[in-house]
């Protein structure tokens, strides 16, 4: 990695440290009673339940929820920004005190949003960015796509044909695309064979893979925007009998740690996050401003970790 990326990610390291250690503590600032307290409902929007990086972030909120007394509705978009609008607008007739939204698209979201905020509702976006919302937690995703891609091109010797497996328009799959991008910077014998969209999901992963697989069969590697999909592609590869591909992924999840422990699994990396720190801090960004306090930070970053086979003995997970 360049001196100018090291510099860059030093940076986001001294942004995020007290962050870290608001997230990791035994008390958090949710559970006194006091701070915040007029906070009951909480809504939760995600893009997708059925990925369970989601579903860990639920579990996250709905636990600091309870410690403060506060009740949790949580709504799944489905990948439907039509979806998603709805249940904004069902959350403003419920009354809800706070929303944590995690939109299935970062700019198409924002008139829900601003309905939201001009009904009263405190808006925080989690995970990815949403415009109009009043603060964001997220993952430092170009730096996610950045050690990723690292990874990869190490894993294939620095150079070949690659496959990129882009999703759907968010802005932390904008940003690991970057990643991976900035990367290529200093690879200059690494070619981009073809570069497709999914949804985020392993199901379309498979079909996208399947058809980049039939028209690249010689590629070295593929960049995935997350586990899901790089799950779904390493399939794709093995039922079209490739076996000597490199295929990174982005989260974590503990699905990924699966893979990553199989014996001679084409599936060799991945830019592990913590859903459940950015929820939870997400919660906490929002009580902070629905009582009226500034936050020290609008936007805050959360610093990823590449996993592999060597290290996942030692990777706690989504804890």
């Amino acid at each position: 990695m360049n001196d100018t990326r090291i510099a860059k990610r030093a940076v986001s390291a001294l942004a995020v440290g007290g962050l870290l250690l608001t997230g990791c503590s035994e008390e958090s600032p949710l559970s006194d009673s006091e701070e915040g307290g007029d906070v009951e409902t909480v809504g939760l929007m995600v893009q997708d339940l059925s990925n369970p990086f989601f579903s860990a972030m639920e579990e996250g909120v709905e636990q600091a929820a309870k410690d403060m007394g506060a009740e949790v509705v949580t709504e799944d978009g489905r990948q439907d920004l039509g979806a998603q609008n709805e249940h904004v607008d069902a959350f403003i007739q419920q009354d809800i005190d706070v929303l944590l939204i995690n939109p299935v698209d970062s700019e198409g979201i924002e008139a829900a949003v601003d309905r939201a905020v001009k009904a009263g509702i405190t808006v925080v976006a989690v995970d990815v960015a949403a415009e109009g919302a009043e603060a964001m937690i997220t993952s430092d995703n170009v730096q996610a796509g950045e050690l990723a891609c690292e990874h990869l091109f190490e894993e294939i010797g620095g150079e070949g044909d690659i496959l990129i497996i882009d999703g759907t328009p968010i802005s932390s799959v904008r940003d690991r695309v970057e990643g991976c991008e900035n990367v290529m910077e200093d690879y200059p014998d690494i070619e981009v064979a073809s570069h497709q969209h999914g949804d985020n999901n392993r199901e379309e992963a498979l079909t996208v893979a399947t058809d980049m697989l039939t028209a690249n069969p010689d590629v070295d590697g593929i960049f995935a925007i997350n586990d899901p999909t790089a799950l779904g592609a390493t399939l794709a590869a093995e039922q079209a009998g490739v076996s000597d591909l490199a295929i990174v992924g982005v989260d974590g999840a503990p699905e990924a740690e699966e893979e990553l422990a199989a014996d001679d699994s084409m599936f060799v990396a991945t830019a592990a996050q913590d859903p459940k720190l950015l929820g939870v801090t997400g919660l906490e960004m929002a009580v902070e401003l629905h009582a009226g306090e500034e936050l020290e930070e609008d936007t805050r970053l959360v610093e990823t970790e590449l996993i592999t086979a060597d290290n996942l003995d030692s990777y706690e997970g989504w804890q």
